[in-house]
């Protein structure tokens, strides 16, 4: 996918200002580790304006206002820049007002939010519309910022996603004698049969619908974990039962959460988000969580960590709001926590012109 400017068409007029709204997501949804991702109903919202290259202006208000600094280190602007010189628009200044809900460090991707947001703005600001072909270079630029896609994905395109990273020189085998061969120039991608464009090497996604009678409630504590942190204490190898468990779960996922299961969504629900991978590693980092989600799975609610910690997620076909805070109750009368019921959001990022 070309993302040069010129090379892509791409013109470089467009809107003084324009408002970009991002969802919260969660990653690994149990089993998906480093690969699913859920956008969920609670968005932070920023709005853009262009000032002469140089400028950086940014006022902040809700989570992370006495911390997210206000010069051109933060996330937002350096994702903008980047952006910016990625599809070959002019890098411009940047007055930034924004209105944050999604929890820093807490496991609801919020880094992601900040670099889908300016990936987005350079796009909106120069007159693009968020089709298809432009998520997908969102998507292209936001991933690589990022080092990682599964929560990328969801913010910029909603619903559930499965992403991977396709490295074409060592999927596809050498050439055999008889066969023209698939493999690009310098291990660029592949091309296949029936295949209207080339695959390219690098991030990649499925979206899958989610069912509207699927249900989120967001478990936030009131202390913090850094993604370093919690991929720090994974091990290096697991047991081969642990890796065949979760490769068996992670396959339903898409159908649970697709309304696919019908009387039986729940249950399978339940089976869909066990983990042997990275949570048991990472519960003595977050005892409080790992305590919290294993009461919830003790009643038969599917609950997860939510991407690194700490917070928790748990997902049901149908509203169980008042019989699941029966169950924390006592974590959330201890003040410790506080319960967010969500939808899924199904839009993914949005941007609209203001001026």
């Amino acid at each position: 996918m070309p993302i040069n400017g010129e090379s892509a068409g791409f013109e470089t007029q467009g809107p003084r200002i324009v408002r970009v709204t991002v969802p919260a997501t969660s990653a690994n949804l149990g089993p998906g580790f480093d690969t699913a991702g859920l956008a969920l109903g609670m968005r932070d919202s920023i709005e853009f304006e262009r000032l002469p290259q140089g400028e950086v202006r940014i006022s902040i208000h809700g989570e992370g206002e006495d911390t997210l600094p206000r010069d051109d280190s933060h996330l937002v602007v350096r994702a903008y820049h980047q952006a910016c010189e990625a599809f070959g628009f002019p890098v411009t200044g940047l007055r930034l007002d924004a209105t944050n809900r999604i929890p820093q460090a807490r496991g609801m991707g919020s880094s992601a939010e900040a670099i889908t947001a300016g990936v987005t703005a350079a796009m909106a600001l120069n007159g693009r519309d968020l089709d298809r072909a432009t998520r997908d270079a969102i998507f292209d630029v936001a991933a690589r910022i990022e080092g990682h896609p599964d929560n990328v994905a969801p913010a910029v395109y909603g619903n559930m996603t499965v992403s991977w990273n396709f490295d074409a020189a060592h999927e596809v085998p050498s050439r055999e004698a008889d066969a023209p061969g698939v493999l690009l120039a310098n291990g660029s991608g592949a091309r296949f049969p029936g295949a209207s464009r080339p695959f390219s090497a690098g991030y990649h996604t499925q979206v899958y619908e989610v069912s509207p009678r699927i249900n989120a409630w967001i478990f936030i504590p009131d202390y913090e974990l850094s993604t370093e942190r919690a991929r720090q204490a994974l091990p290096a190898q697991v047991p081969y039962q642990d890796a065949l468990l979760n490769v068996s779960r992670v396959a339903l996922l898409p159908a649970a959460l697709g309304g696919l299961c019908g009387e039986d969504t729940n249950s399978i629900l339940f089976s869909a988000t066990a983990d042997r991978l990275h949570q048991d590693y990472r519960a003595p980092l977050m005892e409080p969580s790992a305590s919290l989600m294993r009461r919830l799975r003790a009643f038969g609610y599917a609950s997860m960590i939510s991407g690194a910690g700490p917070c928790v997620i748990c997902v049901h076909d149908g509203d169980d709001t008042s019989n699941i805070a029966r169950v924390v109750s006592q974590a959330l009368e201890s003040g410790h926590w506080r319960m967010e019921h969500l939808p899924i959001d199904t839009q993914g990022v949005l941007a609209e012109t203001i001026a």
